[in-house]
Formats: C-alpha cells, sequence, structure tokens
C-alpha cells in the first residue's frame, strides 16, 4: 500500500470516528451555527409538519365563514401560529446542534402546535383556553433553549437576554388570559404577542447580537411559503374531488393548478429571489439596520394572504359549475390574490432596492386581481381571468430578468 493510500485511509477512519463521537454525544451544549452552506434539518422539517396541519385547520375557519368576521378570526389565528413558527425558526437558526435536548425542546414546541391545531376552530368559544395553553408551551421550550444558549454561549447573552425576556413576559400574558373571558382575553393575547417582539427586534439593534446564519434563514421562510401553497393544491384537489368530476369543474381545476404554480414562480424566481440576493450577496453590516426584521415580518401578510387564495380557490373549484360564485368566496380570492402580490412587490421592493421592477410586477397584478372579481363572473371565467393574470407575471418576470430590472440569487 502506497504512502498516499495510508493518508487517505488515516483520514477516512478519523472521519469515521468524528462521525462515531458525534453520534454517541447524545446532549452538546448549544453553539453558534456557523458552518458554511447550512440547510434544513429533517428534524426542522418534521416539526413544519405541524403547521401543515395547522394552516389547513386556520383555512378551515376561514371557508366557514366567508365574512369579515369569519376573515378577522382568520387572520388573526394564523398570525399568531405563524409567529411562533417564526420565534422557533430564529432560534434552531442561531443554536441548533441537533441534540437529544434540541430534539425534546422541539418535540415540546411540536405538541404545542399540535394542541393549537385542534382548537382553532373553537378559538373563539370552548377551545380558547386549550390555545392559549399550545401557544405557552411553545414559549416555554422557547425559554429553556434560551436558558441553554445563556448558559453555554457567553457571547450570546445579549441576544439570549432580550429573547428571555419577550418570551417569559408573552407566556406570562397568556397563562393570565387563561383566566379573563371573552372577549378581553384576546386583547391579552395580542399584548403577549407584541411583547414577544422584544426578543427580535431588540437582538436586531445590538452592536454584539448573535448574527443569524443567512443562509439558512430564507430557505426556512422559503420552506414555510411551499408549506402555505400546498394549501391550494389540496384545495384543487378536494373542490374537483368534491365537485364530481363535472367538466366545468374539472376547467375550474385546471385554472386553479396553473394559478398556483403561478404564484410560486413568483415568489421563487423573482421577489424571494431578489431578497436572498440582497441578504447573501450583499449583506453587511447594513442587514442589521431592519433588514433582517422587514424580511421575516413581510413573509406573515404574504402567509395569510396565500392561505386565503387556497380557501377561495378551493370553493371555487368546488362550484365551477355554477353559474355565479358566491360575493364571499370571490372576495376571499381576489383579497387573497392581490394582498399576495401586493406583499410580493413589497418583499422585491424593499429587499432588491428597485422600486421600477417591483411595480411593473407583481405591482400592477394587486388592481387586477381585485378587478377581476369586480366583475361578478361565474367561476370559470373568474379563475381564466386570474390564471391569465399570473401567468402574464411569469412572462413579466422573465423580461424583468432580462432587462436588469430586477436581480436574484436562487432560493
Amino acid at each position: 500500500m502506497t504512502e498516499a493510500e495510508n493518508r487517505l485511509d488515516d483520514d477516512e477512519r478519523r472521519r469515521l470516528d468524528e462521525q462515531e463521537a458525534e453520534q454517541v454525544e447524545a446532549v452538546r451544549p448549544p453553539d453558534v451555527n456557523r458552518a458554511a452552506n447550512r440547510s434544513a434539518t429533517r428534524l426542522e422539517l418534521f416539526f413544519d409538519l405541524a403547521f401543515v396541519l395547522f394552516v389547513a385547520r386556520c383555512a378551515d375557519v376561514l371557508a366557514d365563514d366567508e365574512t369579515w368576521h369569519g376573515a378577522g378570526v382568520f387572520a388573526a389565528v394564523l398570525a399568531v401560529g405563524w409567529w411562533a413558527w417564526a420565534t422557533t425558526t430564529l432560534y434552531a437558526n442561531r443554536f441548533d446542534t441537533d441534540d437529544s435536548l434540541f430534539r425534546l425542546l422541539t418535540m415540546t414546541a411540536m405538541a404545542g402546535v399540535v394542541t393549537m391545531a385542534a382548537a382553532v376552530d373553537e378559538v373563539t368559544g370552548s377551545a380558547a383556553p386549550w390555545f392559549a395553553l399550545g401557544y405557552v408551551l411553545i414559549r416555554l421550550a422557547l425559554v429553556a433553549g434560551y436558558l441553554r444558549a445563556w448558559r453555554h454561549v457567553p457571547d450570546a447573552r445579549p441576544t439570549a437576554r432580550l429573547y428571555l425576556i419577550g418570551h417569559s413576559a408573552g407566556a406570562a400574558i397568556w397563562l393570565v388570559s387563561l383566566a379573563v373571558p371573552a372577549p378581553w382575553r384576546y386583547g391579552l393575547w395580542t399584548a403577549g404577542v407584541l411583547v414577544d417582539l422584544i426578543g427580535p427586534t431588540g437582538a436586531a439593534r445590538l452592536r454584539e447580537a448573535v448574527p443569524l446564519h443567512i443562509e439558512h434563514l430564507p430557505e426556512r421562510f422559503g420552506l414555510f411559503v411551499i408549506l402555505v401553497l400546498g394549501e391550494s393544491v389540496a384545495a384543487t384537489v378536494t373542490g374537483l374531488h368534491d365537485g364530481g368530476w363535472k367538466p366545468q369543474v374539472a376547467v375550474a381545476a385546471g385554472f386553479a393548478f396553473v394559478i398556483a404554480a403561478a404564484l410560486w414562480w413568483v415568489h421563487f424566481d423573482l421577489s424571494g429571489g431578489a431578497a436572498k440576493r440582497r441578504l447573501v450577496e450583499e449583506g453587511g453590516d447594513d442587514t442589521r439596520q431592519g433588514v433582517h426584521d422587514f424580511y421575516v415580518y413581510e413573509h406573515l401578510p404574504l402567509a395569510v394572504s396565500l392561505a386565503a387564495v387556497a380557501v377561495g380557490l378551493e370553493h371555487a373549484v368546488l362550484h365551477g359549475a355554477d353559474g355565479h360564485l358566491a360575493t364571499g368566496t370571490r372576495w376571499v380570492l381576489g383579497i387573497g390574490a392581490a394582498g399576495y402580490l401586493l406583499s410580493v412587490a413589497l418583499l422585491q421592493a424593499g429587499m432588491s432596492r428597485q422600486v421600477r421592477g417591483a411595480l411593473v410586477w407583481p405591482g400592477a397584478g394587486v388592481p387586477l386581481a381585485l378587478l377581476i372579481v369586480a366583475l361578478d363572473l361565474s367561476p370559470v371565467p373568474t379563475l381564466g381571468l386570474l390564471a391569465a393574470l399570473t401567468i402574464a407575471g411569469v412572462v413579466a418576470g422573465f423580461l424583468l430578468h432580462r432587462a436588469g430590472e430586477v436581480r436574484t440569487a436562487k432560493v
């Protein structure tokens, strides 16, 4: 055996020994994630499964009550769930060591999400205490995680302290709400979420803040967008099945799928790509001056709008053979589509700093989407026009790339 082969064998044995040591070490102190090209872990993907169910349950709330009251409850509940997901993601972004304790804390938070999902349909009634307890469970898991980070990573203590204050105070307010009747409890829930903002907004302004893992951040938020987009695909399937495969229903389902695919394209080939380019390729000290905050928070209206689109698509496909589309369905679909296009336009303009391109598309699609549903057409023409609009948007995005009006990175 040659000397070079011996060296290769030694390197291979050393690598296997290191892997075995990592597997044997079930508990490792948290540390700041600095690994290059870090991607979402299997645990994070498993955690997201609970939110697939949560988003679906929230969509059911709107589907059962397509009024302004139903829309308000739907948006508020989904916002709380999204915030729970986002804050859990921000912790994992910085301190995920994938040891046994981290896994147990993540699964504890996952149990909280499952509890919230089970209580969504009666969140304004008898299940409100369970919804609150699920949220508190997620907060407690995060508090335990940040306590570990505060203990083991001295440089992270200024950052961890802010999150500990926000999450602890938020959990305490939600616990107090258990003893408060409606509607006052909902004010406490709002206050608890607002107090939670101490952590991420304060940490973004600390000079010594633990930096976010920039490559991991857009991947995780992109996965959440896919998670919510999946509701539109599921809605198309449900509408087609429950609509009895009538010819008009099948045509409507085809248009609905095209709309979902085009909305995916808009985000991942245009707005999301422009945002990632700013974060990864142009990220410097300025990324701590509100850019991260803007990127994170802009995904809230984006997610809520996408979930509303799914509800509108399901009902439009289901009633594809009808001569008229219900007013509630039309406006859920139109406002959802317009809200999504507005959200990605703001994300694109704010992150890329190329406003003109964002105004051309997706910006121009906002009033057009509202105009289409205002025409009060039957389901198939309504979905057909929305499909044509979103396809035109995909083409416009391609032309904007060619003209240099928007620069993107692969999401």
